[in-house]
């Protein structure tokens, strides 16, 4: 893997020479017509059953639904990959096959690279099935995403668990890509004192907890029941259904759902008014806009794994980048791009909840979301 770093400057990308141009991949959630009406507004009128059957008998072909601009310059294009979220995860073989087509589009579109939103990261093994594609090079955006979780999991321990004198994290999915990463930032830097690891793959965990374990005390667990002393909760997992419920928190505890499709649903606050959950992986880039559809946040910002695919493309990087597990120097090499590009924005959002403000209040137990 080469990256070549972009010099600190103070231009927009219509300032200067964009050498890569960059495609991100996206897929239609949990709620099908919601999310497909994103692309054409009257296709929210279909039903979700409708649209189950015709995602999932039909060969559909990739969609470009829309265009991405930074600095008011053209920069690249959102590809719709033709297939759910459930889909995906029923029939990952297919999945997988429409994914690589969607990677066909983002050349043809004369993309450099393509980031694999989502799903479409899960089902290429973080993109190890692409690995072989020399003429487009492929990140699955989990580097940066894992920069941006691990520093939002650190501002809401200052600013939302400072109540709590050894704060103890749970990390839900902490064998995936994003998880194991994210967990070895945290004990590398011994920005928790305990941790509680929780995954399907005991095999996993135990190899994963013996590492860093040295670093900080760590246990492990196959069920969702172990985050229940926790004070942060960080979800990394990939499924299509909420998998977190009012009766496995603390009381006062914080939630961190980077997950895409949600692993929380907005009920979980009306029944737990004391437990905030909070929006992960959600970028600022306040010259962001996209063009022709949109992929459910507003402008100006952007999901982590998308923001690392502009970073790659911005900075002129040329080949693939963060393939399966991303390795702590590559999430730093993402911190040191966005440092460069800092003059636009790729820092952590404010925070949200539900895509609603959420006022962080230092040393208080419990967080009002704005209305």
């Amino acid at each position: 893997m080469r990256r070549t770093r972009a010099t600190r400057h103070t231009q927009t990308p219509q300032e200067h020479h964009v050498s890569s141009t960059f495609a991100f991949t996206v897929h239609p959630r949990a709620r099908l017509g919601e999310d497909l009406a994103r692309v054409w507004s009257p296709l929210g009128r279909v039903p979700d059953p409708v649209y189950d059957a015709a995602l999932r008998r039909l060969p559909l072909r990739p969609v470009a639904m829309a265009g991405i601009h930074i600095g008011g310059a053209p920069v690249g294009h959102v590809v719709l990959v033709p297939f759910g979220a459930r889909h995906l995860l029923t029939s990952p073989g297919e999945g997988r096959a429409r994914v690589h087509r969607a990677v066909d589009k983002a050349r043809a579109l004369g993309c450099d690279v393509v980031g694999l939103g989502a799903l479409t990261a899960t089902v290429t093994a973080g993109g190890v099935s692409l690995r072989s594609r020399t003429d487009i090079g492929v990140t699955n955006g989990n580097a940066f995403t894992a920069a941006i979780v691990d520093d939002q999991a650190r501002q809401l321990l200052r600013d939302a668990v400072g109540h709590a004198s050894d704060p103890h994290v749970a990390v839900v999915g902490a064998t995936g890509s994003v998880g194991a990463a994210v967990t070895r930032l945290l004990a590398r830097d011994r920005a928790v004192a305990r941790l509680t690891l929780v995954a399907r793959s005991a095999g996993r965990l135990d190899a994963l907890a013996a590492d860093v374990g040295r670093q900080v005390p760590t246990s492990t667990a196959t069920t969702m029941d172990a985050v229940a002393t926790a004070d942060l909760v960080i979800l990394l997992t990939a499924s299509a259904d909420a998998l977190l419920g009012p009766q496995h928190l603390a009381p006062g505890a914080v939630v961190l759902d980077a997950t895409q499709p949600r692993n929380t649903s907005p009920s979980l606050v009306d029944e737990r008014p004391d437990v905030i959950v909070v929006d992960g992986g959600v970028v600022d880039i306040p010259s962001l806009r996209l063009v022709g559809g949109d992929i459910g946040l507003p402008d100006g910002r952007s999901y982590a794994c998308f923001a690392e695919t502009a970073l790659l493309a911005l900075s002129g990087h040329r080949g693939h980048f963060s393939i399966g597990v991303p390795t702590l120097e590559l999430v730093d090499a993402t911190r040191g791009m966005a440092a460069d590009l800092a003059h636009l924005g790729f820092r952590a959002a404010e925070p949200t909840s539900f895509g609603r403000p959420v006022p962080v209040r230092r040393a208080t137990t419990t967080l009002a979301v704005a209305s």
